[in-house]
């Protein structure tokens, strides 16, 4: 019997979604304008996140909810060890470390991973599916904000192994609305999957945070500047 989990994770989630798209970094992203620094710290943080979601994906690939959704098609991590080379260089693992928001996302991803990893589903659901719908069209934004050229630095939106995005989606939905599921756990999916749109919130808050750092500390030398040379 189907859950229509599909549908209920997209209806449960709308308004988290909303509020997620509505953080300042995102909107100035959308909008074109994006800061390399601050773009390569969310890359860096985005592997701290799919190293962890793909790691308790593998640990209970033999669990009959996450035997579902087990598509190593979608992950990421080694599409992002590509970004990273790009942007730190070949020693990019001794320059990265996780944000404090990243490290609570995390360690949120590995305490369902070994208490309740029917919950992973959610992780799994508004990550890679947001990353696979979205991903061509972020892929662009980011290649002419910070003039990157010959697919360097967007491997990450690359979906290289799945051939038909309709069709993959088509399937994950079938996927997700075939796992057998007690009304109380497709509860608690959802309440998952709003709880994984505010951590990825508090991230991209944490990045807009820094970015308005960086521009006041840039403005603010530029003022000296000027005072030593007029003043």
């Amino acid at each position: 019997m189907s859950t229509n989990l599909a549908q209920q994770l997209r209806e449960g989630t709308t308004k988290s979604h909303s509020m997620a798209e509505n953080v300042s970094f995102v909107k100035s992203f959308l909008g074109g304008v994006v800061d390399k620094n601050s773009y390569r710290q969310l890359i860096a943080n985005l592997y701290f996140i799919y190293e962890a979601i793909e790691e308790q994906i593998e640990k209970n690939k033999t669990n009959i909810a996450v035997r579902a959704i087990y598509f190593p098609q979608l992950y990421r991590t080694q599409s992002l060890v590509q970004d990273l080379n790009y942007y730190y260089g070949s020693n990019w693992s001794a320059q990265i470390k996780p944000s404090s928001a990243t490290q609570v996302y995390v360690d949120r991803i590995n305490q369902i991973g070994y208490s309740n990893p029917e919950l992973l589903i959610a992780h799994s659901y508004t990550r890679y599916i947001g990353d696979l719908s979205g991903g061509q069209i972020l892929k662009k934004i980011a290649k002419s904000a910070m003039q990157l050229t010959d697919n360097k630095g967007t491997a990450f939106y690359d979906f290289n192994l799945i051939d038909n995005e309709s069709t993959f989606k088509d399937l994950y939905r079938k996927s997700l609305n075939n796992i057998p599921l007690s009304n109380n756990q497709v509860e608690h999916i959802i309440a998952e999957a709003n709880i994984s749109f505010n951590l990825n919130m508090k991230i991209f808050q944490e990045l807009n945070s820094n970015l308005i750092k960086i521009m006041l500390m840039l403005l603010i030398s530029s003022i000296n500047n000027f005072r030593k040379k007029f003043i």
